[in-house]
This record gives structure tokens, C-alpha cells and sequence, in this order.
């Protein structure tokens, strides 16, 4: 293969996440949107997983995960440090809020985003366990500016994608909720170059049509 290949969901946090981190390298690769509910066989074959992101590598390795995907592109280049000059401590932290991010807020996260399916309690319960997080995220925010430093890092890429879900299941709630940075650090991400490059609409992937290079 003369460029890797991206197996990817428009909306998907996750695959979001592995776009901003490829973006962000310049590594091109060849861009396969997928439609969730008619996953094509090729994703299936190369990962039994089938969920997006996927990433096969020029070499044949199959990268299923979304941090790793984002290691793998920062590894190789990362011109605007968000991960090759982050400290052992800085490490240990990003590691810690993804950790979190993706484990008690993404369930909390999907429960308050469909509680209607989740009747065990009310959308409240699941919006206040999930704040904790965004308590946490403001603290972060007042003493860095951004979650671990006065920069992006790969902590602010990996979770904004989640941040932003969050405030757009009661964008008035949001809106008035006691964060006021968080509100800023997601709006400054939002009206980024960087995340308007990733938002391209494609069409769904099938064999045999022409190439789509990202970025």
C-alpha cells in the first residue's frame, strides 16, 4: 500500500480523535468512511472488531484502538507537541484523564445521551455523575489553561470529541452549567481550523472507488 488506511465514522468520538492526531502529523492516509449499519467487508477482514476507527499501516499492521492510533501517528510526527515532549508526569496524567474519559464518563456519557433507554433513573442522574468530570476538567482548565499544560496536548485532543457530545445533549443547560472554561476550551477547539479539517463530509466508502487522501 502506498498510504495507510483509515476506516472512519464522521461522527464517531473515537474515530474524531484518531482524525485530529493524523491531522495534526500530516501522515496521509487513504480515508474510508463507513456507514455503521452497512460496515463493509473489508473493515470486517482486517479487523473482527468492525468498529471504527481502524487503521492498516503501509506494512499490514492492523491498529484498532484509538489511542493507539493516535501514539502511532504522534510517534512518528508531532510537529505541534502534543505528545513527544510531554513529561514522565505529563504522561502519567494524560494516560489518567483518558482512562477516565473513556471508562466512568462514556458510560455516564451514553446513559444521559439516551436515558430513555436507561429508565433505571432519570437524564439528571446520569448529567450529574458525568459533571464530575467536567468538575474536574475546569479545575485542570484554571490551573493550566488547558488540561495539562498551557497547550493542547494528546489529553485535550483525546477527550474534547466526548466534551463536545456532552454539551450538545442540552446545549442550554450546557450553556449556563458552572464551567465556564470548559465552555471556552471546547468553543476554542470548535472553531479551529484543525477541527473544520476533520469534519469533511464523505460519501460511504465501497471497493473500487476512487481514493480520498486525509489530510
Amino acid at each position: 500500500m502506498k498510504h495507510p488506511i483509515l476506516y472512519s465514522f464522521r461522527r464517531c468520538p473515537y474515530a474524531m480523535r484518531a482524525r485530529l492526531a493524523l491531522a495534526a502529523s500530516g501522515i496521509k492516509t487513504e480515508l474510508r468512511e463507513v456507514v455503521l449499519k452497512d460496515k463493509p467487508a473489508e473493515l470486517m477482514a482486517v479487523s473482527p472488531k468492525a468498529t471504527v476507527p481502524v487503521l492498516q499501516t503501509e506494512t499490514g499492521r492492523v491498529i484498532d484502538e484509538s489511542i493507539d492510533i493516535m501514539r502511532w501517528a504522534l510517534d512518528k510526527r508531532d510537529p505541534l507537541n502534543w505528545y513527544q515532549t510531554l513529561s514522565r508526569r505529563q504522561q502519567i496524567q494524560c494516560d489518567e484523564l483518558i482512562a477516565n474519559n473513556d471508562g466512568d464518563f462514556k458510560y455516564y456519557l451514553d446513559r444521559y445521551k439516551y436515558a430513555d433507554r436507561y429508565p433505571e433513573h432519570p437524564e439528571s442522574y446520569y448529567r450529574e455523575h458525568g459533571e464530575k468530570t467536567l468538575q474536574n476538567l475546569e479545575s485542570l482548565l484554571k490551573e493550566n489553561g488547558c488540561l495539562i499544560s498551557e497547550k493542547w496536548t494528546m489529553a485535550d485532543i483525546a477527550l474534547l470529541p466526548f466534551v463536545r457530545q456532552f454539551a450538545l445533549v442540552d446545549k442550554d443547560w450546557f450553556n449556563t452549567a458552572p464551567y465556564p472554561l470548559v465552555r471556552d476550551w471546547l468553543n476554542h477547539f470548535l472553531l479551529s481550523e484543525l477541527f473544520a479539517s476533520v469534519m469533511t463530509k464523505y460519501v460511504q466508502w465501497h471497493a473500487n472507488q476512487p481514493q480520498i487522501l486525509f489530510p
